[in-house]
């Protein structure tokens, strides 16, 4: 089985203009960083014409799914029959996109099934990243 979980998914940018605008993005989860969710925007889909990856916590999206979760720069909640929203916030400004609950749902039980809730620090590789962190610092 692959370490890795891709998810390909339609996220609809709110703009400020009434229609939506709808991008590709991809959903990854990578069982070697067991508590990180990222989420890829290529480069199509942003304003500076490159790719974009936010990282967020596995935990603040399946939370986002029930009720509104996150304080920092990424926050999600529910929308509506069947619709998440995901709010990304930078210094240039907020950006928001809803997605399709069913693929988020689909994609955390996919996720899961590589790293058990509860069970991430089992796949941490903590002696990789201290040996990292050491070469780093010389």
């Amino acid at each position: 089985m692959s370490p890795v979980v891709e998810q390909a998914v339609q996220a609809r940018v709110v703009a400020s203009s009434p229609s939506l605008e709808t991008v590709p993005a991809t959903l990854l989860y990578d069982r070697t960083d067991p508590f990180t969710v990222r989420m890829v925007f290529p480069p199509l889909a942003t304003l500076e014409g490159t790719e974009v990856v936010w990282e967020f916590s596995r935990e603040l999206l399946a939370s986002g799914l029930a009720a509104p979760a996150g304080e920092g720069d990424v926050r999600v909640r529910p929308f509506g029959y069947g619709r998440t929203v995901v709010e990304f916030h930078a210094p240039e400004g907020t950006a928001m996109v809803h997605l399709r609950s069913a693929d988020l749902v689909r994609f955390l039980d996919r996720s899961r099934s590589l790293v058990p809730e509860g069970h991430e620090p089992l796949y941490l590789d903590l002696d990789s990243a201290l040996a990292e962190l050491l070469r780093d610092a010389r």
